[in-house]
């Protein structure tokens, strides 16, 4: 699972937590700038679907589009694939983690989800 870009982004969140909807209904629930061309998000919304983010289904003549997991569950599977990434490069790969979380707080935060780990065990 790769990163969206900032169309799909926009378009995932008109879907999250949304009931199933059109392309035009999607388009409506875009923010109004930049404006999009309605080809342009039925192009994302396929794009996205052929990556397994949403599923479709015939409503007519037009598609009703959903998003495949609630946001919640995309953000986790995203972070299981990054933290997989990372781990291919060992100590270097857990160095980057620890000087990525720069400040103290989330320094406690990681320490903290790392003995809350090791306690459930």
């Amino acid at each position: 699972m790769s990163e969206l870009g900032t169309l799909e982004t926009q378009v995932m969140e008109a879907l999250w937590g949304q009931p199933a909807a059109t392309v035009r209904e999607v388009a409506a629930r875009l923010p109004p700038t930049p404006p999009r061309a309605y080809t342009t998000v039925m192009t994302t919304l396929d794009r996205l679907h052929r990556k397994g983010l949403v599923t479709r289904e015939k409503d007519g003549l037009a598609y009703r589009y959903q998003a495949a997991l609630p946001r919640e569950a995309h953000a986790r599977q995203l972070a299981d694939t990054l933290a997989a990434e990372l781990l291919t490069h060992g100590d270097a790969g857990l160095a980057a983690l620890v000087d990525a979380t720069a400040s103290g707080a989330l320094l406690d935060r990681l320490a903290a989800l790392v003995n809350a780990r090791r306690a459930a065990r």
